[in-house]
């Protein structure tokens, strides 16, 4: 695994041993995190699949640019972020969004297309609004406790447990999720809410694969479900997983849907 600068932005990469892919990917990461979620399994995982695979961390997150501005991005600023990267690698890469990566995708593709574009989990295109009212009923102390964590306070073990995950996670594993978890940008959460929703009518037509999680809090099957309803396309949902899907344990059958499903229309 390599870390390098693509400008002011920290970008994981991991290059497979033979030849790779002529498409690569790029990982996009959710809120509250950075590239490292996808440096756990994902990429090297992939890498092991043959193909080249990039992690941004979005500004204000990890170790990209300015990290004390974080406040001040807003979603079209993690879609330049995007952009900045993609066009920075030697081919247009199929692109591969987590939650709030996702909503990021979905925004990219008004203004640029791509091969081909996963949604994990993703923040629906009609926004967070209905999963933040539903997660307000089904689990307040956790709603209460991600603001304090946007607020630049301290999730606890628990909190995080309860929204990434449905399987138990090894102690040392969790310590290591908290200590890497950060705030994320009021303003970025608020135009995932309401204010810069993905037009529909503007994206470029590009392949989607839309997964999901059965036990997953902050983005229930039912707005994983909206997603595909949006785009036209069916979902998949797995089973005894939450949120974290590159990261819970049994992340192997999700990998290995998005490989057969890359290698499927990226030959097209």
């Amino acid at each position: 695994m390599n870390r390098s600068r693509f400008g002011e932005l920290e970008v994981l990469a991991c290059a497979p041993e033979g030849e790779a892919h002529p498409v690569p990917l790029l990982f996009v990461h959710g809120a509250y995190t950075a590239a490292w979620c996808w440096q756990e399994h994902f990429m090297p995982w992939f890498a092991k699949a043959g193909f080249s695979s990039y992690a941004v961390s979005l500004s204000g997150h990890g170790q990209s640019r300015q990290r004390s501005q974080l406040d001040s991005y807003s979603i079209s600023d993690y879609v330049n972020d995007l952009a900045e990267v993609a066009a920075a690698l030697p081919v247009t890469p199929a692109l591969i969004g987590h939650s709030m990566g996702g909503m990021v995708v979905q925004k990219y593709l008004e203004q640029a297309d791509a091969p081909a574009a996963v949604l994990m989990a993703s923040v629906p295109p009609q926004g967070l609004w209905s999963s933040a009212v539903g997660l307000m009923f089904r689990k307040p102390a956790l709603l209460a406790d991600l603001n304090q964590l946007l607020e630049g306070g301290l999730a606890n073990a628990s909190t995080l447990h309860d929204a990434l995950f449905h399987k138990p996670v090894p102690p040392d594993d969790m310590r290591r999720y908290l200590r890497a978890s950060q705030p994320e940008s009021h303003r970025a959460i608020w135009d995932m809410t309401l204010f810069n929703l993905p037009m529909r009518s503007r994206m470029a037509a590009t392949p989607l694969l839309v997964l999901g999680a059965e036990h997953d809090q902050l983005i229930p099957p039912a707005e994983v479900r909206s997603t595909g309803s949006s785009y036209g396309v069916e979902v998949e949902i797995f089973d005894d997983m939450g949120h974290a899907m590159m990261l819970e344990d049994g992340w192997e059958p999700v990998a290995e849907r998005i490989r057969d499903w890359l290698n499927e229309t990226l030959s097209d």
